[in-house]
């Protein structure tokens, strides 16, 4: 499509310096619209919800940075999500990372059900005044001190989704879980 609309566009651009006159203004109409439409939708916007209905989940987003460990710092609110904002927005191309507690000492926490989404399921994320759809592809329970960072954090070949939470037993001694909880989606 692109290469059609740069060859119409170098068509009509030939016949001007040819003629020495500017196109029919219904032929530059006809390029501009054409190239409105083949543009990429650009969301310069942050991401500022997430939706997940087969869990219950309907969050706000705050952003996220990693600590001075270089681990993601949790959303400091529990029944908040929030969103690694130095790496990928979710909607552009890479893993977009998503976090959120499971639970606190009051009770449960926004992720607390995120271990229960299955594949097909459907998550939503509000970013740019439009809601984009995600689909959950695989879930996976990972021993902390083992976390498949490369595999969570690396380059993808197109728009993807993680959502991270922790899982598995609680370690009293330490004061968190041992294990942590990823599930991965793509973009539909």
């Amino acid at each position: 499509m692109i290469r059609r609309l740069a060859a119409a566009v170098l068509t009509l651009l030939a016949a001007a310096l040819a003629t020495g006159s500017a196109p029919p203004a219904a032929e530059l109409e006809w390029v501009a619209a054409a190239t409105a439409v083949a543009a990429p939708d650009l969301l310069p916007a942050p991401p500022t919800r997430v939706r997940i209905p087969a869990i219950g989940v309907n969050s706000a987003l705050q952003p996220l940075h990693l600590d001075a460990h270089g681990a993601l710092s949790p959303p400091t609110d529990y029944a908040t999500a929030g969103w690694y904002a130095d790496g990928t927005a979710p909607g552009d191309v890479g893993p977009a990372v998503i976090a959120g507690h499971v639970d606190s000492r009051s009770g449960p926490a926004v992720f607390f059900r995120l271990r229960d989404l299955r594949p097909g399921d459907q998550i939503q994320v509000a970013r740019g005044g439009r809601w984009l759809a995600f689909q959950v592809v695989a879930t996976g329970r990972y021993p902390k001190n083992t976390f498949p960072t490369a595999q969570v954090y690396g380059p993808t070949p197109d728009a993807q989704l993680r959502l991270i939470t922790c899982g598995g037993d609680f370690d009293r001694r330490r004061g968190s879980y041992v294990d942590n909880v990823v599930v991965y989606a793509v973009a539909v």
